[in-house]
């Protein structure tokens, strides 16, 4: 090669060098401001109101605990607030006493000998606000990430280096065909992002609010509402960030639909499920609260998932159905329509008790348990005669599912047994007569059974 030729120069390289150059010129004429003498004399003032605020958070945050712990039938969001302010305290007094200071400044002293302490105060100000308002979104790593990242941009902003910033951060890129993708584009959409969502979940979670209290909506159209209303925003906010960004669209579009062929063939069961989910919803065959039996599984429903509906039975467990069996299967929902439900048992008594006396008994006995509705009254009936007794079936009514079957099924049985007892009711058992046919004997052996003559 010719050492007279030089090799060519990458643009982005260049842009990036020519941005650092900048960034450090600017940060150099920076400190040798600091360095001047009155701006050290406002660094002194500035730690001594730091070391005021920090003895006054000491002597004033023990008062402030006591004054919170005396306030506990205050709402949570009110007490929530007294923390934040409690843990927050020292940064509320230095920026309260360093804006005291800077007007004391202004009014004694030229603007110049308050110039830093304005932009301690601005500072301070700025990082203050961010705190408060980074509490609302209630992801650690998403909170972190967004309070940190704004206290950066502030600093930029308020010290005038944000065009260099920017420069430096938009010289990191890296090209994807004729996409183009820097480092500041990524913090630009992951900061619109984390904004527009924090919004949609405040949203959400206030209408959500408003929607379940409305009695006029029926529960499974509440519930229906309210997953319509989170895909909703969380897809606006979504889609309205990378457009923010300037993202273009189109290829997004692209990848959806292919994304949707490949959910069609790999997912039929996710989406089978999502879709019976949002059937059961809008037929209302099913809501929360509802008691219903599948299979063996017999409980009251929870809650309604996109993808499953969770049942919790009389013993704890929780049972988490798919939403498709739901649809394909026989459900029994006990409280569809209505919360009446009728129980059949069955009993049998003697040969020798007086039928008209069992089902005036037993129906007195059932009617006397709690539980049972006394508007609905029993009623028993005589279903056959079986081989050692007279078989009955007693029915009654009952408007609390939830409350448990089996337990007031025994409770009835219970009161049956005693009302029995106490007319002197027999509960027949199966008997059986044994017959010696003649010519034969029985012999009976020490651990043997019995035997024929002969044998």
């Amino acid at each position: 090669m010719n050492p007279d030729e030089q090799a060519p120069v990458d643009p982005t390289q260049a842009a990036i060098q020519s941005a650092v150059e900048v960034f450090f010129t600017q940060a150099q004429v920076l400190l040798e401001n600091l360095l001047r003498p009155w701006m050290a004399y406002q660094i002194a003032i500035a730690a001594g109101v730091l070391v005021s605020a920090w003895l006054l958070a000491r002597l004033l945050r023990p008062r402030l605990d006591a004054y919170l712990r005396s306030r506990s039938g205050w709402p949570k969001w009110r007490l929530r607030l007294g923390l934040i302010v409690q843990r927050r305290l020292q940064m509320i007094l230095f920026v309260l006493l360093i804006w005291i200071t800077v007007w004391i400044m202004r009014e004694t002293t030229w603007p110049s000998r308050s110039y830093l302490l304005a932009i301690f105060a601005n500072l301070s100000t700025a990082w203050l606000f961010i705190a408060f308002a980074t509490r609302l979104i209630t992801n650690p790593l998403l909170r972190a990430s967004a309070r940190y990242g704004a206290w950066i941009w502030v600093t930029l902003s308020i010290l005038g280096l944000t065009a260099e910033a920017r420069a430096l951060l938009d010289g990191l890129a890296v090209s994807i065909g004729e996409t183009r993708l820097s480092l500041w584009l990524l913090l630009n959409a992951v900061l619109m992002l984390a904004i527009l969502i924090t919004a949609a979940r405040f949203l959400a979670t206030s209408s959500a609010a408003s929607i379940r209290r409305n009695e006029d909506i029926s529960p499974s159209m509440q519930v229906l509402a309210v997953k319509f209303l989170q895909v909703l925003l969380y897809g606006a906010a979504f889609f309205i960030g990378l457009k923010l960004v300037g993202v273009d669209l189109t290829g997004l579009a692209v990848l959806s639909g292919a994304i949707g062929v490949g959910l069609g063939f790999g997912l039929q069961k996710v989406v089978s499920n999502l879709v019976s989910g949002v059937i059961i919803l809008l037929d209302k065959s099913i809501k929360p609260g509802d008691v219903i039996s599948l299979g063996e599984t017999f409980g009251w429903i929870n809650s309604l998932g996109a993808r499953y509906v969770s049942i919790t039975t009389r013993d704890g467990k929780e049972y988490l159905i798919p939403n498709e069996d739901l649809i394909t299967g026989q459900v029994v929902n006990w409280s569809h329509s209505n919360d009446f439900v009728r129980l059949d048992i069955y009993f049998g008594t003697a040969y020798g008790d007086d039928p008209h006396l069992v089902r005036k008994i037993a129906i007195e006995a059932a009617a006397g348990t709690s539980r049972v509705l006394k508007d609905r009254p029993p009623v028993c009936h005589i279903v056959g005669f079986g081989d050692s007794s007279v078989d009955y079936i007693l029915r009654f009514w009952i408007r609390d599912p939830t409350g448990g079957l089996t337990n007031i099924r025994g409770n009835v049985y219970l009161a049956l047994w005693d009302a029995f007892q106490a007319h002197d009711i027999s509960i027949p058992f199966p008997q059986r007569e044994v017959k010696m046919l003649d010519q034969s004997s029985l012999t009976l052996s020490r651990g043997r059974g019995p035997e024929k003559a002969g044998d």
